[in-house]
């Protein structure tokens, strides 16, 4: 390797050396010289619609491929940005985001520059990002500027959070030192705990003396790097297992003793009777905000639990501080007697049947979710956006590697599309590896649709094999249960989404073909067995019709409070 190298090369390279094999953004004219080195860096270069769809679909990518980077320009590019690098704060997706920066010697002359407030501060949106990124770096200087990439990438991997990098517009071709990329970045490994043995011991006899245990699954596992020993664990053990909205997809729910989702007291009533009366849980990467706990109905009681984290291992009510939750499960699989192990029996199974569906029933929330499993296969990436969507989604069984991401903890509205556009593109990476069929499924409601719809178009253009669910429900159905049933705010404009395939890109033969409506359970069988959507490629694109206030789960309660709210009114008043 060469001694000296361009900036530009050893950020590009090190991006490689990591996975990362595509590169997000929109061009701007503090970012263009460095955008003239991702193509003969070897990253695929996805130009989004806009940089907020670029973040989004950056955050998609990476929870695919542990990593991903987006390039913006300075101010209006990385402000316009900023909502989706803070979704992936809340749900721990690891994330470079490059700002390309004006030259450094403008910066220092405080000169008044566009893109500014005209007041000679150049660190107001490098200070704003700070609260939604683990770690930030300036390059300044060609000398340090290895070591600081190094860095921040570092972070990005230890926090599974994004990070952020300004690269001035003067410094992509400076020369700096090529030597670090003789090692590849990695994350170092915890050090050994003195409390290791202690803690290892009271897992144990806890484990051994269990009459009713289970295993809690959790997204945070992800980051932890732990999910392949919690599968281990689930297999060894054969307990009772179920998972969050946010672990959904991290476990084989076809192993005869995962359950699924859990959904406290908006789920199965005998799964709760369970929880309630386990004398111990095996939790795993927990992740406790409002919307994956179902109004905090599924946390774990703290005395009947060992909680599994970052860098802490909870007890009871005992929180072991500084150890690996890597290093932990490892012993415990190594040391783990199974013939010590009580043989737990969990409630009933709920299957999914279609046995009570008519060809001529309307579609529904209740019947469509059911229809549509079966088109799932082995390894497919599944995408529900916030909504009706988020929720029936939940219902699936997926078949085994598949991977399926809902609204956690952000729920910001339009998410999912550009998120899909990433994930699938990962997953075309990894199919080429792996020779695998695999496909990406979006559920996504009409009004969603609305707020990123262009990157259908890029979606188009890259030529990958997406499957979108239209839910077309007149507007914003989740906010209509949760306030405003009848108000106008909650309607959307009327939108011909049959049309969308041809006015985004497709060839007039492709959107012809590969555009579907269903009404009827009957008209959604007929396109679910077609042969575009069976075998087929591309972007395909299929408008369900559903009543604007059909809603299940959760929503369906928040729907007859304020009904029950109305009523009392309506009585007050006569």
């Amino acid at each position: 390797m060469t001694q000296d190298i361009k900036l530009a090369e050893y950020l590009f390279t090190r991006l490689r050396q990591l996975g990362v094999d595509s590169m997000f953004g929109v061009p701007g004219d503090y970012n263009l010289r460095l955008l003239d080195f991702v193509t003969p860096a070897g990253l695929h270069w996805v130009g989004n619609c806009n940089e907020l769809n670029a973040a989004y679909a950056a955050d998609g990518y990476g929870r695919i491929k542990g990593l991903s980077a987006l390039i913006t320009t300075y101010g209006v590019g990385e402000l316009s940005a900023i909502n989706g690098i803070a979704g992936a704060y809340a749900e721990n997706t690891p994330v470079l985001h490059i700002v390309g920066t004006p030259p450094r010697p403008l910066q220092s002359a405080r000169t008044f520059m566009h893109h500014t407030f005209s007041d000679g501060d150049y660190r107001r949106f490098a200070n704003m990002s700070k609260h939604v990124t683990a770690a930030q770096v300036r390059l300044e200087d060609a000398a340090t500027a290895p070591e600081r990439i190094d860095y921040v990438l570092r972070q990005a991997l230890v926090h599974s959070r994004p990070v952020y990098l300004e690269l001035p517009d003067d410094m992509p071709d400076v020369l700096v030192s090529a030597k670090n990329l003789e090692t590849k970045i990695s994350i170092p490994q915890p050090p050994s705990s003195t409390q290791e043995p202690e803690v290892l011991a009271r897992i144990l006899e806890k484990v051994y003396s269990a009459k009713r245990p289970l295993i809690f699954v959790d997204g945070e596992s992800t980051g932890l790097g732990i999910v392949e020993q919690i599968d281990a664990l689930i297999k060894a053990t054969n307990w009772p297992t179920w998972t969050t909205v946010y672990g959904k997809g991290l476990v084989n729910e076809q192993l005869p003793n995962v359950y699924g989702l859990y959904a406290g007291a908006f789920g199965d009533k005998s799964a709760q009777e369970y929880f309630d009366e386990a004398d111990l849980i095996l939790a795993f990467g927990l992740h406790n905000s409002d919307s994956n706990t179902y109004y905090f109905t599924t946390i774990p009681k703290p005395a009947v639990s060992i909680a599994f984290s970052g860098s802490t291992v909870q007890i009871d009510n005992d929180t072991y501080r500084d150890l690996s939750a890597r290093n932990i499960l490892s012993n415990i699989l190594q040391s783990l007697d199974s013939t010590r192990l009580v043989k737990a029996t969990g409630p009933p199974k709920q299957e999914i049947t279609l046995a009570n569906i008519k060809n001529t029933d309307p579609l529904a929330q209740d019947n469509f979710y059911r229809l549509v499993n079966p088109l799932l296969r082995e390894g497919d990436i599944i995408l529900t956006e916030t909504g009706t969507a988020s929720h029936g989604g939940r219902n699936f069984k997926l078949p085994p590697k598949c991977r399926i991401f809902g609204a956690v903890t952000w729920l910001s509205i339009g998410f999912m599309l550009p998120a899909t556009l990433g994930t699938a593109l990962a997953q075309r990476e990894h199919n080429k590896v792996t020779e695998s069929k695999s496909q990406t499924i979006l559920f996504i409601g009409d009004g969603s649709l609305q707020m990123t719809a262009q990157e259908i178009s890029v979606m188009i253009r890259e030529k990958l094999n997406i499957i979108i669910f239209i839910i077309n429900n007149e507007g914003y159905t989740i906010e209509r249960v949760i306030h405003g049933r009848k108000q106008v705010y909650n309607d959307v404009p009327f939108w011909r989404h049959a049309q969308a395939l041809n006015y985004f890109g497709a060839d007039q033969e492709h959107a012809a073909n590969n555009s579907f409506t269903a009404r009827t359970c009957g008209e959604l069988k007929d396109v679910l067995a077609s042969e575009q959507i069976q075998n087929g490629s591309g972007v395909r694109l299929v408008e369900v019709f559903m009543h604007r206030e059909d809603v299940q789960g959760v929503l369906l309660h928040l729907l007859n409070k304020q009904l029950a709210q109305e009523k009392g009114e309506a009585e007050q008043q006569s």
